[in-house]
Parts: structure tokens; C-alpha cells; sequence
């Protein structure tokens, strides 16, 4: 079994091993009051989506919740965390101009769920680019994620694109961690949720970026009221998508590096 590297608060360490090897974790990132926080604007749209996204794929012993810039604004934080943006530069943008947040997810899977199936996160696009990596995801542990209570698995390396059938479980591993650390994994590499024996929920949140010339994942334009995106400040705005992709893409009237008189 590989395990997976664990480094410090280094942009250019972070990126330079989740290249090489396809997932990374760095420890103990964010405080204990902003998880705190996070963890409790997400109890009341937890709660009331409940089982809304349970199916053979998400589990039926997981609760989901989506579009959490919707209901918390605190999550911005991580979102858009500097060693987040730092990993993401030097990754996504050697292949576009800026980059997006693709999708983001709160986790909690509990006790007695199974391991879900593995998969690559960028299989929903429908073709491949030899050597472009189309986004990369960050898993942020809000509670601690262990093996027992079901710790995201990761089969490092996986960015070769090898047959997810083939698989053996040695070749999987999970990324156990405290909470207020973060998972970083590409998004060709093969990876899953895992099976929570304990007694008590595990909680993570992942979020993706995805090259700015890609389509979002999830419409953040729709999923976000206008009135709350307008409340974040200007570089989590643009994580959403509100700029344009150089001169010719998404561009519009206000776009905040004035392209719209360029297209």
C-alpha cells in the first residue's frame, strides 16, 4: 500500500507531489473556530435535504449537501483558502487563464455506511486532453477523518489512467487526518468515500476547480442567490464564475477586467 504524503502549508511543495503522485494532504490548515463554524451553518441543510440524494452511488447512509456558498458564507474561507488557490495555480493554470470552482459538497457519512465505489471525479467530460489536468478537488476534513470512521480513499498514483476494474484494494489507501486539514487529489485520480465502522458521522467538504474554458459542474449562478454572491468579496466572486475567461469567453457588461468592449 502507498501512502499518501503528507507536507507542510507549501503551495509549491503541495503541487509539485499532487503532480507527481495524484493526491496530498496537508495538515491542519484551518482553525478550529472557522470548521466550528462551518459545521454549524450546515446542520440545518443537512437535516432538511436528509436522504434527497441517497441512491446506490451516494450512499444511503450519507447525507449531502450542495451549493454550500448558499449556506454558509463563512465556508468562503476555505473555498477559497490560500493554499487552495496557490495548489490551483500552479496546477490548473498552466492550460487557461483562470480557473472556477466547479462544485461544492459537504459530506457526512454515518455510522454502519459502505465504502462507495471508485471513481474519477473528471469522467463526467466527455473527452481527455494527453497531459491536461481538467480540475483537481480539495476534501477538507470538518471533523477528524480516520480509517475506522470512513477517511476518503485514494489510490495514489491513479492519474495514469488505469482501469478502475482492475483495482486491488493494496493499491488503495485512506487519507486520515484531523480536522481543519485538507485532502488534495487531481481529478483523474481514483478515489472514493469509505466505509464509517465507528459510532458517530464523519463530516468533510470537498470542493473542485476546473479549468475556466470547462463548464461548472454546478451553476453557481443559479444554486447562489445574486443578492448573497454580491455580499462575497471580489476573488470568491470569481471563483464562481463571475469573470470572463480572457477576452472571448463569459464575457459581459461590468465584467471586472473590463474585456467586454474586447470580444
Amino acid at each position: 500500500m502507498v501512502e499518501i504524503a503528507r507536507l507542510k502549508n507549501d503551495a509549491d511543495a503541495a503541487a509539485e507531489r499532487l503532480l507527481a503522485d495524484g493526491a496530498v494532504i496537508v495538515e491542519n490548515v484551518a482553525e478550529g473556530g472557522l470548521v466550528e463554524q462551518i459545521l454549524d451553518d450546515l446542520r440545518a441543510p443537512f437535516d432538511a435535504y436528509g436522504d434527497k440524494f441517497a441512491n446506490d452511488f451516494n450512499g444511503y447512509r450519507t447525507r449531502r449537501c450542495a451549493s454550500i456558498l448558499a449556506h454558509s458564507e463563512a465556508a468562503a474561507d476555505i473555498i477559497a483558502h490560500p493554499l487552495v488557490t496557490g495548489v490551483a495555480d500552479r496546477v490548473l493554470k498552466r492550460h487557461c487563464v483562470n480557473y472556477r470552482l466547479g462544485s461544492s459538497t459537504a459530506i457526512e457519512i454515518h455510522p454502519g455506511e459502505g465504502a462507495q465505489e471508485l471513481h474519477r471525479d473528471d469522467d463526467f467530460y466527455p473527452i481527455r486532453i494527453p497531459g491536461v489536468e481538467f480540475q483537481i478537488s480539495a476534501m477538507w476534513a470538518l471533523t477528524e477523518f480516520t480509517r475506522e470512521n470512513g477517511a476518503t480513499r485514494v489510490v495514489p498514483g491513479s492519474q495514469d489512467l488505469r482501469d478502475i476494474d482492475a483495482i486491488t484494494e493494496d493499491e488503495v489507501t485512506q487519507a486520515a487526518m484531523p480536522a481543519g486539514s485538507v485532502l488534495f487529489y487531481l481529478g483523474s485520480a481514483v478515489h472514493s468515500g469509505g466505509q464509517n465502522n465507528s459510532d458517530a458521522p464523519r463530516t468533510g467538504l470537498i470542493t473542485t476547480y476546473s479549468l475556466g474554458w470547462l463548464r461548472q459542474e454546478e451553476n453557481m449562478y443559479l444554486s447562489v442567490p445574486r443578492e448573497r454572491a454580491e455580499r462575497f468579496p471580489e476573488h470568491v466572486r470569481r471563483l464562481m464564475g463571475y469573470q470572463s475567461h480572457g477576452a472571448h469567453l463569459g464575457v459581459f457588461p461590468g465584467d471586472p477586467d473590463d474585456h467586454w468592449f474586447d470580444a
